[in-house]
Parts: C-alpha cells; sequence; structure tokens
C-alpha cells in the first residue's frame, strides 16, 4: 500500500487487516512499563490512534482530540500508538497535560502487523483502527496524506455505535 508524506509517494510494509477481520494481537508497553495485551481490552470496543511521531503538531492535534474524548467516554478502550521512546512519549505527555494510553511501538511490531510502517523514515503511517469488544475490525483508515489529520468523526461513530 501506498501513502503520501508531504506529498511524495512511500510505500508501506505488509498487508493492512481489513474491516470484519480479527485485529492482529499485540502486546506494547504503556509509559509506565506496564504491558498492555490487546487481548486483555476485549469487552469494550477500541480505538487504535496510530501516529507517527508525537513531537508533530498533527500528531498532538491527533493524540489530544482522542485524549479528551477518552475523558468522556468510560466505554471505550483509547490507545495511542507511536514508535517515540518512552522519554518523548513521557515528557510530551507531562507538558500538554495528556493522561490516555500512549504505547511505544519502537521495534514496529504494530507497523509490520498492521500494514503501517514506513521504512524509509522508520515510522508509521497515521491511522484508526476501531474494534469491536471481541478485537474485530469495524473502522480502519489509513490516513492517505501522513501530514493531514484522520475523521475523527468517522472514527468516534463507529466505536460509539458498538456500545
Amino acid at each position: 500500500m501506498e501513502v503520501l508524506l508531504k506529498g511524495n509517494p512511500v510505500e508501506l510494509v505488509g498487508t493492512p487487516p481489513k474491516v470484519g477481520e480479527k485485529a492482529p494481537t499485540f502486546s506494547l508497553k504503556d509509559l509506565s512499563d506496564h504491558v498492555i495485551s490487546l487481548d486483555e481490552l476485549k469487552g469494550k470496543p477500541v480505538i487504535i490512534s496510530i501516529v507517527p511521531d508525537i513531537d508533530t503538531s498533527v500528531c498532538a492535534l491527533q493524540t489530544k482530540h482522542f485524549n479528551k474524548e477518552a475523558a468522556t467516554i468510560a466505554d471505550i478502550h483509547f490507545l495511542t500508538i507511536s514508535n517515540n521512546t518512552k522519554e518523548q512519549l513521557a515528557n510530551w505527555c507531562a507538558a500538554e497535560s495528556v493522561d490516555m494510553t500512549m504505547l511505544r511501538d519502537e521495534e514496529g511490531i504494530v507497523g509490520k502487523e498492521y500494514g503501517i510502517l514506513i521504512p524509509e523514515i522508520g515510522r508509521l503511517a497515521r491511522s484508526i483502527f476501531v474494534l469491536d469488544k471481541d478485537g474485530v475490525i469495524t473502522y480502519e483508515e489509513i490516513v492517505p496524506e501522513v501530514s493531514t489529520e484522520p475523521n475523527y468523526v468517522k472514527a468516534l461513530e463507529a466505536a460509539k455505535a458498538l456500545i
């Protein structure tokens, strides 16, 4: 699959999972070094918000948007995944008062499993995946131009419809 990075085409590694498929499972560390497994989150819908680099404006906007929603909707698990380091994520969250679940994919595990790794820059493509309570993908968006925001409304509508 190909996306644009500031107008330039880049190829993603792997094949992204599709709506109706079981989401590839993963286990990643949060900011407290707890391992969060996707399998542990079954029972409630999950929004997986994937950002390339937390220290960029669009990634910041995306994460703050979902952090705000996470504070008001207890019936949905909200995750942000980035391949930034623990220190980068922790410093950014502290500066921006963000307290949602932040997971780090420094090895690109999710990037490869979800077909969203951009090898040229070693970053994840901006993406949203919504899973039902059984871990089946009900909505996915791999943003065609990495430097633009995802469709928050559609992602949230898809997740809220599962409550």
